[in-house]
């Protein structure tokens, strides 16, 4: 999934990011908002990666999320 679509639905996507992400929390979550670079910044944080262990953490969720189909 491209990164515009993760912004895009933002909304959606939250209960995934937090159950991936377990440590970040609900005030994290509202923080990032949908900013790739806000969200890297918060796994550096709180899972003590380097910026580009988070880039890479950050592109596999993105590889495997899937949205659910409208009906």
């Amino acid at each position: 999934m491209t990164w515009e679509k993760v912004e895009d639905h933002w909304p959606q996507l939250q209960p995934r990011v937090r159950a991936h992400w377990f440590r970040l929390t609900d005030e994290d979550i509202a923080i990032i908002a949908g900013r790739r670079e806000v969200l890297s910044r918060r796994l550096q944080d709180r899972y003590g990666l380097t910026p580009d262990q988070a880039e890479r953490e950050i592109e596999a969720w993105a590889g495997l999320v899937k949205l659910p189909r409208a009906a």
